[in-house]
């Protein structure tokens, strides 16, 4: 496997089988892609996982994470969200945040990552905000 930065609308076709298979393509389209940092991981040549990542001072935050379903609980999002944690560090950010499926909540504290508020819904689907401190507040 192999992971790498791409642009922005090579997750586009990910997002929406994943995420939002039930709604318009455009409705996993951020206003704020252009200004991320999106990475994809490969097998051989199939983009099987992507992941965005925003960063504003010293406060990250990934979005519109996605991983083929044939490609779930095989470690490819382990190795993927390990790189935006690094990433992460390396733009010097102090704090990484998601909004996070309940139903992957179990998957985000495995890296360390707290939730943090109320839970709240996107339609029927249950979420909360998952934080992961990486240094102290200057």
């Amino acid at each position: 496997m192999t992971i790498r930065q791409i642009k922005p609308e090579e997750t586009y076709t990910l997002r929406h089988a994943v995420l939002w298979p039930d709604k318009p393509f455009d409705y996993v389209v951020l206003e704020e892609d252009a200004d991320g940092r999106h990475f994809g991981a490969f097998r051989d040549a199939d983009l099987v996982a992507v992941i965005s990542l925003f960063e504003e001072r010293g406060i990250a935050r990934f979005r519109k994470f996605a991983t083929r379903p044939d490609c779930q609980r095989q470690g490819v999002g382990t190795h993927l969200l390990n790189r935006v944690i690094e990433e992460t560090r390396t733009l010097g950010a102090h704090t990484l945040w998601c909004d996070a499926r309940l139903s992957a909540a179990d998957f985000y504290r495995r890296f360390g990552m707290e939730p943090e508020g109320e839970v709240f819904y996107k339609g029927d689907i249950p979420y909360s905000k998952y934080v992961l401190k990486l240094r102290k507040i200057p």
